[in-house]
């Protein structure tokens, strides 16, 4: 399997295989991110995607799910994804499922048919990074989609019957913002009902362009105690009335969280509301990761 760079991959493909349609990400201007900082966006040539499938189908015995990186492989042509999907399909006839990332701006450009014709193809996820449900928050770190733009596109997700798993940033708006990003990020879950809301907390790491603004003051990090606070305000504006699978539990997180809403929502309230009263049951910084 050839790979360019380092490979980022959602937690729940941890056992997939993993096939570059994309190298780096289309947008690459999110201030909070370093993912893709040392790679110029380009598409692969399908040809040699197929080659890596057919390798990979030479040396795996079985393979139940397939995703295709890199950050936004949705940006190719549906024709180039049909042709892709259709060798995981002759090759993998076991797979159960190709799942991809997918920027808002790629779910916009495809038409409702097209979503269709995917899911038809075999892709049951995509996953899309909302970050915050704030434009003001969207605005700042340079998301290059405006709130009302990424609900439309998790709708259009879901609409047309893929899944979509949505990834929001706690502490994305630092100390001064946390009331608005939550109340806004619980808004939209409300409004675009995705089937996954996957919570992580902010890190940053050498390149993220946010980084310099934290060093020079001008961005305060939310404390682990706020953090909870904006946890929980996010989970008070949030009324969904399909199941939807609430996680925050990555090795971002300060605390762990796993729960289906609606149903799980006032034991989850529960939960944030016992660690505001003990912080031990916080994680320790030296033990959060990306």
């Amino acid at each position: 399997m050839r790979y360019e760079g380092n490979i980022f991959r959602p937690p729940s493909e941890a056992y997939s295989l993993i096939v570059q349609a994309t190298i780096g990400c289309a947008h690459n201007d999110c201030t909070f991110c370093s993912m893709f900082k040392d790679k110029t966006f380009r598409v692969r040539p399908v040809d040699e995607v197929i080659e890596d499938l057919e390798w990979a189908r030479g040396v795996y015995s079985e393979v139940r799910r397939v995703f295709l990186a890199d950050g936004d492989a949705l940006a190719l042509s549906t024709d180039k994804l049909l042709a892709i999907l259709g060798k995981i399909s002759e090759l993998f006839p076991e797979a159960e499922r190709v799942s991809v990332y997918g920027s808002p701006q790629d779910v916009l450009r495809k038409t409702p048919e097209e979503l269709k014709t995917l899911l038809a193809a075999g892709v049951g996820i995509i996953y899309i990074g909302a970050e915050s449900g704030s434009d003001e928050v969207l605005k700042a770190v340079k998301k290059g989609a405006t709130a009302a733009e990424i609900t439309e596109a998790i709708r259009k997700i879901e609409d047309a019957d893929i899944e979509a798993s949505v990834t929001f940033i706690s502490g994305l708006a630092g100390a001064d913002g946390w009331r608005d990003h939550a109340t806004m990020t619980g808004k939209m879950i409300s409004e675009s009902q995705p089937s996954y809301v996957g919570l992580l907390t902010l890190m940053l790491e050498h390149g993220a362009p946010l980084c310099d603004d934290v060093q020079a003051g001008r961005f305060k990090m939310l404390s682990p105690p706020g953090v909870i606070d904006e946890t929980a305000l996010l989970l008070e504006n949030t009324d969904v009335t399909k199941d939807c699978v609430f996680r925050s539990n990555h090795a971002s997180n300060y605390l762990s969280l796993r729960g289906t809403l609606p149903r799980d929502k006032e034991r989850l309230l529960a939960e944030l509301e016992k660690a505001r009263g003990d912080v031990k049951l916080l994680k320790d910084e030296r033990l959060r990761l990306l």
